[in-house]
């Protein structure tokens, strides 16, 4: 059904079509997949939706196609993978997801995908290695990464223990780790082709590499490749494909025709005269690379479509660039001001760098015509404030980031020209309040950053507007109570985080408006002293990650309902381990996660672990390990007592409290 026009999947679109093995959906204009849109192809073997529109994939989509081998996303506007996307996938072998726009992959992303043996991510927008979600493909053999903007692999970036084959060819990269492979034991095949790096060190815990590609790169056969070439020689094995691009002596020659002792770092006056006439030649100016237009002081990679004039003292946004750049990277220079109309016949580009330039201003239509724009960083500036007119031009934008700026305030419909806007970074700004118009206009966003931003309130209403938000963060700031109100009309919050707010104590219902949809919660180093024993009313099996440590709880409620937890830490609390927290015992002896918790009371358990705590004589115990000569506790009897009469006293409170916000919610 390929090449039809076919704009929309409806539910239940191939119920009844259970014999089908092959479906080609190819180049049509589809723009979403929804949860059932598969249902019904239970036979289905091959899938094949590239060359379409889509931007985003429910969870739940492929649960039926539990004997597809082969799913073909290339070529659509995919930018996120959220957790657990391909879930059902049980026979996968081969995902393509070449050609997306992808900038971001949840952890969980690949969760489940233990037959998968080949991913192709090349030609996306990935911008930094996504390592903890790479890691969870126990049995990828292939992964083509190439075509991605990553300028640095970092150590032991790469823990993909059966990976044979890796393509990292025509990117940015500058640098690779002596130890980004050190858990790649099986790593036969790696293509750095068509990179930036001038240097190569030898890299830890290849031993079964065979081919290492390094053309197209700028090498500088210089007494730091000697470690490298005496790899190459005492190593039979592996084959390294590595052309020298400096001193121009041995300028094309194979770095293994080179002897050790010709790699040196100290040149003749002869040769030092010919590499700066060589260099006077290549002089960026108004072409370089094929004579291709480039503004001067600038380098633009003509193959990758990126551009950068990183780090030059730049005082004014240069003209010039290629009109076909994808990615443009200006970071770490003084423009002080962005005026209208700065990006002239830039239509292609995807990405724009704009951190740290000292910028103060922004026009109004300083970035129109940046229509296929999804990525702008304006990070690290001296941005005070903001209209909706600086924004306009940018239909497709989608990540947005204002981060480590000097805005106090938001005006309303700041964000209203930017209709696909789904990632908001506005971390440490001086914002001190949300009000009820901040987010007005961006009906969109799914992730809001606001962490380190010194808000003491936000109005219970201020959140309405972005009532779809996935993530919110709101981390690092002064609130000294868990917002509940303004969490109401959010059915699909996923992610809270509260840590680093003055926050002593929290009462029942404090998570109900999002019980339904959450799944990691952050309340660590909060000076948390209470939880109300309903306070996690209404969270239940959907909650994966708790977080409280480093907080002063000595009490805590029952955890019971979390039954599909898999992070909770406890850590760093002076735990009271007398009766009423003999619960938390019992649960972490019945749970296979680990659990840090440690006594701070009773004196005579000071410093053992929770689960190892007699908790003598209290009803319903446990046997014990070894009695005390006493054999009594105290304050046992008196604790539970009391406890019984707070929980008493606690459920005409609780009652009152649910009744209210159900009424807010309807």
């Amino acid at each position: 059904m390929q090449k039809c026009k076919i704009s929309l999947l409806a539910e239940g679109a191939f119920r009844g079509l259970g014999q089908v093995i092959y479906l080609n959906l190819g180049s049509n204009n589809i723009e979403f997949i929804y949860q059932e849109t598969f249902d019904g192809l239970t036979s289905l073997q091959q899938l094949i939706v590239d060359n379409n529109r889509i931007e985003e994939i429910k969870p739940g989509a492929f649960v039926q196609l539990g004997f597809l081998n082969f799913l073909n996303l290339e070529g659509n506007f995919l930018v996120y993978l959220p957790p657990l996307v391909f879930q059902g996938l049980q026979q996968i072998k081969y995902l393509r997801l070449s050609k997306n726009m992808l900038n971001n992959l949840a952890d969980e992303a690949f969760a489940g995908l233990w037959t998968l043996k080949r991913l192709s991510l090349d030609s996306n927008e990935l911008q930094y290695l996504p390592t903890e979600a790479l890691s969870r493909l126990i049995n990828v053999a292939r992964l083509d990464l190439g075509r991605n903007p990553m300028t640095y692999i970092g150590e032991e970036s790469f823990r993909m223990r059966s990976l044979k084959h890796l393509a990292m060819d025509n990117m940015a990269l500058q640098e690779v780790s002596l130890a980004a492979f050190v858990h790649t034991p099986t790593l036969s095949i790696v293509d750095f082709h068509n990179n930036q790096l001038q240097i190569f060190q030898p890299l830890e815990g290849l031993e079964n590499v065979r081919m290492i590609n390094l053309t197209g790169n700028p090498i500088q056969c210089n007494c730091n490749m000697r470690p490298f070439r005496e790899w190459m020689a005492n190593y039979t094995k592996p084959k390294a494909e590595v052309f020298c691009s400096a001193p121009s002596v041995f300028r094309g020659e194979r770095l293994d025709s080179l002897r050790p002792i010709d790699l040196r770092c100290e040149f003749r006056p002869s040769d030092y005269e010919e590499e700066v006439e060589v260099e006077l030649e290549n002089k960026p100016g108004q072409k370089n690379q094929e004579n291709l237009p480039c503004p001067e002081h600038c380098d633009c990679k003509h193959d990758l479509q990126h551009s950068s004039c990183e780090g030059k003292g730049l005082r004014k946004i240069p003209r010039g660039f290629p009109t076909d750049a994808h990615l443009l990277d200006m970071r770490y220079n003084d423009f002080y001001s962005v005026p209208r109309g700065s990006f002239p016949d830039m239509k292609n580009l995807v990405s724009l760098h704009l951190q740290n330039c000292r910028i103060h201003d922004i026009h109004a239509g300083a970035f129109r015509g940046l229509k296929k724009l999804i990525y702008l960083y304006l990070s690290g500036n001296e941005i005070s404030s903001l209209q909706s007119v600086i924004f306009e031009g940018l239909p497709d934008l989608t990540y947005l980031y204002l981060d480590y700026n000097k805005l106090s305030a938001i005006p309303k419909g700041a964000f209203g020209l930017l209709p696909n806007l789904f990632a908001l970074h506005l971390e440490y700004n001086p914002i001190p309040q949300l009000t009820d118009e901040n987010m007005a206009g961006a009906e969109k966003l799914r992730w809001l950053y606001l962490t380190g931003s010194n808000i003491t309130y936000i109005s219970p209403t201020a959140l309405h507007p972005i009532g779809d938000l996935q993530k919110l963060f709101l981390d690092e700031n002064k609130l000294t109570a868990v917002p509940t109100v303004a969490l109401m009309r959010m059915p699909i919050l996923d992610e809270l985080k509260l840590s680093k707010n003055p926050i002593q104590q929290i009462g029942n219902d404090a998570f109900l408006p999002v019980a339904a949809s959450l799944q990691h919660l952050w309340l660590n180093d909060m000076g948390l002293e209470k939880i109300a024993d309903g306070a996690f009313d209404g969270l239940n099996a959907g909650l994966q990650s708790l977080y409280l440590e480093n907080n002063r709880l000595s009490y805590i409620p029952s955890l019971s309902q979390f039954t599909n937890l898999h992070t909770i830490d406890l850590s760093n609390n002076p735990w009271d381990c007398d009766c009423p927290l003999l619960h938390l015992r019992r649960w972490i002896e019945s749970t296979n996660l680990k659990v840090t918790a440690v006594c701070h009371l009773p004196a005579n358990v000071t410093g053992q672990n929770v689960k190892d705590a007699p908790f003598k004589n209290c009803k319903g115990s446990l046997p014990e390990k070894s009695q005390s000569p006493t054999g009594k506790s105290k304050a046992g009897p008196k604790r539970v007592k009391n406890k019984k009469n707070n929980r008493k006293s606690a459920k005409p409170q609780q009652k009152s409290v649910k009744k209210n916000l159900n009424n807010k919610l309807q």
